[in-house]
């Protein structure tokens, strides 16, 4: 018999189970959506800085439509991300939800994350096109909200992490950068991990480089306004094409696994560190196989990879499309293919693993 003609048993329990997992998803991406108009509109702040209020007093204050206010909270509160008062009418925040939803710097805030995500139904259309056709899609063809949302969600980590944590883990990087050594950030975006480090050890040198322009504009204008920019340079290069050497260390903030020839570009930076130096490779969190990431965190990282990072990788030469949860076993495999030696695990947070790699 054809087997598309056999009957296949429906379980209505857990049919019933999974349309309510799928509606539970769509009321978080709304959630999510509403969430980003609330954080662009001000409503949030406004929201935490004064406490229980009416829907008049919150539309004056922050300046949008009451009636589309209105909507708007009650469809919150529904999602559980603001309370409301029956007693008296009035909506507010938790200091809890205050912190996730307007907390601008705080590790737990939210914002940067959905700005990240609105980007892409933004360009959904090319999503698309780019998952029909295998062909890939740079980084520069996505909507500018994809590039500032990253650095707004990724900059609260680094805060916490990068120079309490991430650092001192490595062997006798913190010492030489006390006493004035030179640091790549590679794939540096934006510049908040660079600022970062150039605030941190003001007598090292600190280079940033990209291969996105405008990322690297802004990385410029950040460290001005920091007042770090006499011990920072930025660069629009491909890891690749990085002309300077003699470095005491190279940071990777979850870029290697965006880059075509992750190999490649791992061999230059070897080629580019003093015979003493140490690369640090921040990456995602991740098991080395695939039913070591079936969880939340692991969705989510394979969706974000589906979107950008894959992509990305297949738009430039080689095209390797290692993805975003590659795992320590395969990250330490191109290492050690680049030339490294010594790769170890250094340290990790719940999100992102912490490789040392040396020559």
């Amino acid at each position: 018999m054809d087997s598309a003609t056999v009957s296949v048993q429906v379980s209505e329990e857990r049919l019933t189970a999974f349309i309510g997992k799928v509606m539970e998803d769509i009321g978080g991406s709304l959630a999510v959506l509403l969430s980003f108009l609330g954080d662009q509109a001000g409503v949030y702040r406004t929201l935490r800085d004064i406490g229980p209020c009416s829907t008049t007093e919150l539309a004056r204050l922050s300046k949008v439509d009451e009636r589309y206010l209105r909507e708007w909270l009650s469809a919150q509160a529904a999602a559980g991300y603001v309370i409301y008062h029956p007693e008296d009418d009035t909506f507010s925040l938790t200091p809890e939800q205050a912190i996730v939803l307007a907390q601008e710097g705080h590790p737990a805030c939210m914002q940067g994350f959905f700005q990240l995500l609105v980007s892409q139904f933004t360009t959904h259309d090319k999503a698309v096109a780019t998952l029909r056709s295998g062909a890939g899609r740079a980084w520069g063809e996505h909507h500018g909200c994809c590039f500032c949302g990253t650095d707004r969600f990724f900059r609260p980590g680094y805060a916490a992490n990068l120079v309490d944590a991430w650092l001192p883990a490595l062997e006798g990087v913190t010492a030489k950068l006390a006493a004035g050594g030179k640091v790549a950030d590679v794939g540096c975006g934006h510049g908040s991990s660079t600022v970062l480090m150039a605030q941190a050890f003001p007598n090292a040198t600190f280079y940033g480089y990209d291969f996105h322009a405008p990322s690297i504009g802004m990385a410029t204008e950040k460290a001005d306004a920091a007042g770090v920019a006499a011990n920072t340079r930025f660069v629009t290069s491909t890891a690749k094409d990085i002309a300077d050497n003699g470095f005491d260390l190279i940071c990777m903030f979850d870029a290697l696994h965006d880059m075509g020839d992750p190999v490649g570009a791992a061999r230059r930076l070897r080629e580019r560190l003093k015979p003493d130096g140490t690369l640090m490779l921040v990456e995602p969190l991740a098991g080395d196989h695939l039913t070591d990431n079936l969880h939340l965190l692991g969705q989510i990282f394979y969706s974000a990879s589906t979107l950008i990072c894959t992509p990305a990788s297949r738009a430039q030469e080689v095209g390797l499309a290692l993805g975003a949860q590659a795992g320590e076993r395969r990250l330490t495999e191109i290492l050690k293919e680049a030339g490294f030696r010594q790769v170890r695990r250094a340290t990790q947070t719940a999100m992102n693993m912490v490789l040392e790699a040396r020559p």
